[in-house]
């Protein structure tokens, strides 16, 4: 399968060029998010066989000051993949987020169930969802959440740094979602543009997370218990930590759907936790 990935350093695009190094890897440099255009140019000229976009404006709270250049990368430029994907009969794997929901209520969010971001994050993104799906082509839209590695900005490497110069921490305690490692979406939109390939029956909106569900509280305990960090974790309410933009309280993800049409279980993220630290030079 001739793959094209659309990112190159973020998280999930550098899982992916560990697990499908013959792929072609496409960063900012040659295929610009913000031009929509030059993203589709890019996929008629490789003429690949299938196409993942690992690729976002993934600052959250920056988008709340900056919705328009966020919907370019987040809306636009996905839509106009799968334009060109849709006009060379080949499939689109589109990563997206559980921050297209309210986060109300605390039953899992499943495919089908309404959405209705609180944020310009959220809005953006559930833009680039409707643009895949109105392009008419073979695609797959992976929602996740709750994202880390070894690799960028993501909340494991934050813990260890603050985590490093103190005794006693306060972390969120009332959202509650599934941690997910960027080595497992890798795989499992690899997996997915292998499937569509296919079985292009099987396209369609699916969620994806670690499990078992935890808090972001819960989740720090667990990184300062397998890197052997003497910090005890005080669990706060969202309240006492305002952000620009506001987080859903529940994002737990059902993801049946996914293990019936594609064979991808929930991975267990504190596995998934223990081999970042490994990698980070910390842990047991």
């Amino acid at each position: 399968m001739k793959l094209l990935v659309f990112g190159r350093s973020g998280q999930v695009a550098t899982e992916l060029q560990r697990i499908a190094p013959d792929a072609v890897f496409l960063g900012r440099d040659v295929a610009d998010m913000s031009d929509p255009a030059a993203c589709a140019a890019a996929i008629a000229a490789h003429r690949p066989d299938a196409v993942i976009n690992a690729a976002a404006w993934t600052a959250v709270d920056k988008a709340e000051a900056e919705e328009a250049a966020a919907l370019l990368v987040n809306g636009e430029a996905p839509a106009a993949m799968a334009r060109a994907c849709a006009g060379l009969g080949v499939p689109f794997v589109h990563i997206s987020t559980d921050y297209v929901f309210d986060g109300s209520g605390d039953r899992p969010w499943r495919p089908d169930d309404a959405t209705g971001p609180l944020g310009a994050y959220g809005r953006t993104k559930l833009a680039g969802e409707a643009g895949v799906r109105a392009a008419g082509g073979v695609h797959g839209i992976l929602r996740t959440s709750w994202v880390f590695s070894a690799h960028g900005a993501n909340f494991v490497k934050t813990m260890l740094r603050v985590g490093a110069t103190r005794e006693r921490m306060t972390v969120v305690g009332d959202q509650v979602g599934g941690p997910t490692p960027a080595a497992a979406i890798a795989a499992a939109v690899l997996q997915m543009a292998r499937v569509l390939g296919e079985r292009p029956e099987v396209g369609g909106t699916y969620h994806f997370a670690g499990a078992p569900d935890a808090s972001w509280a819960d989740f720090a305990r667990e990184i300062f218990a397998q890197a052997r960090m003497p910090v005890t974790v005080e669990d706060i309410p969202t309240s006492a930590y305002p952000t620009p933009a506001r987080r859903p309280a529940n994002s737990r993800m059902d993801c049946t759907s996914l293990a019936e049409a594609f064979g991808i279980a929930r991975p267990d993220w504190r596995a998934g936790l223990a081999g970042v630290l490994h990698e980070l030079g910390a842990g047991k």
